[in-house]
C-alpha cells in the first residue's frame, strides 16, 4: 500500500471547497477536520460518541480521551482539540439531533443510531479527495497532514509522537514531509 500523502494548504482548501457543494457538508467537514486538525485516525473518528466530545452543559471538550481498547496498538490517548475545533464541533452539534450519550458522532443518513464502519469512512475519504481533485491521498492524509503541518511551525518530534499516540519518535517521523517551504524557512533561520 502506498503511503498517504499530506495535504497542501491549497489541497486542503480544495477538499473543503468540494464537501461544501455535497450532501451532509457539516457532518462532512468536522469528520474531515477531526484527521487534520486533531490528527485523528478514521477508526477513532468513526468510534467517535457525542459524549465524547460534549460536556454535562453542552460545550464541547478541549479534550477527548480514547481509552485503549478504543485506540491502535491499545495505547490510550489524550486527543487535544483546538478552539477552532472546538467551534467546528459545537457548529456541527448544534444542527443534529442528539437523542442519547452513546450516539454515534458522525452517524449515516440511514439511521441515526449507526456509525459509520472504519471501511467505509476510508471509502467515503478515498471518493472524497477524489472528487476534490486531490490526487494520491487516503484517509490516512488528514493524520499525516496535521502531523507535518505542527512540524513545519517547529513543534518537537516528541511533542508531535505524544500527539499522534506514538509510542516511538521514529514512527512519527514517517509522517512527516519534508516540503520546499520547510526547507527556505530553515535556511533563513542561519
Amino acid at each position: 500500500m502506498a503511503t498517504a500523502k499530506s495535504l497542501t494548504a491549497v489541497e486542503v482548501e480544495k477538499v473543503l471547497q468540494h464537501i461544501a457543494t455535497k450532501a451532509f457538508p457539516l457532518r462532512n467537514r468536522v469528520m474531515f477536520m477531526m484527521t487534520a486538525m486533531a490528527g485523528m485516525r478514521v477508526g477513532e473518528v468513526c468510534d467517535l460518541k457525542i459524549s465524547d466530545v460534549r460536556n454535562a452543559d453542552g460545550s464541547v471538550k478541549s479534550e477527548i480521551y480514547l481509552a485503549a481498547e478504543r485506540v491502535k496498538h491499545n495505547h490510550a490517548r489524550t486527543v487535544y482539540v483546538s478552539s477552532r475545533l472546538q467551534q467546528e464541533l459545537a457548529d456541527y452539534i448544534a444542527t443534529r439531533p442528539w437523542l442519547y450519550d452513546a450516539q454515534p458522532l458522525f452517524f449515516t443518513q440511514k439511521s441515526m443510531s449507526r456509525g459509520f464502519t472504519p471501511n467505509t469512512m476510508t471509502q467515503h475519504f478515498h471518493w472524497l479527495y477524489k472528487a476534490a481533485g486531490v490526487q494520491g491521498a487516503s484517509s490516512h492524509s488528514g493524520r499525516k497532514t496535521f502531523l507535518t503541518s505542527l512540524a513545519s511551525q517547529g513543534i518537537s518530534v516528541f511533542v508531535l509522537a505524544s500527539l499522534a499516540g506514538h509510542k516511538s519518535i521514529a514512527t512519527t517521523q514517517k509522517y512527516v514531509t519534508v516540503n520546499d517551504d520547510m526547507k527556505r524557512r530553515a535556511v533563513e533561520l542561519v
